[in-house]
């Protein structure tokens, strides 16, 4: 059987990490079998973050990219993207370089 850590906090109150959780249901003679983790997006977005436009032009060699300053909280970098509707002001989501975005069919888009 499958049993979420998320849904035995339901149940009791406790800041515990599931390893540790795990131990002690096994001390009370409640066998864990195993832990799997859950992603409900594979790779978990891990790489992606919020920033936000602070600049928009249009590329002076392409007439379909833009050029877009974009600060990411602790620093501000120059995007070159394809999105016919950025605009400044906006807060986009930004893959940071190493990121591996996962397609609906499981396959990697690095």
């Amino acid at each position: 059987m499958l049993i979420s850590d998320h849904w035995l906090k339901d149940y009791f109150d406790s800041q515990l990490d599931p390893q540790k959780t795990a131990e002690i249901l096994t001390d009370l003679g409640l066998e864990v079998e195993g832990i799997v983790p859950f992603e409900s997006v594979k790779g978990s977005l891990e790489g992606v973050i919020v920033g936000e436009v602070i600049e928009c032009e249009g590329h002076p060699n392409a007439d379909r990219l833009k050029v877009t300053k974009v600060n990411l909280g602790d620093n501000v970098v120059q995007i070159v993207c394809g999105a016919p509707n950025v605009a400044k002001g906006q807060k986009v989501a930004v893959a940071l370089v190493g990121t591996t975005i996962y397609g609906t069919d499981g396959s990697a888009l690095t």
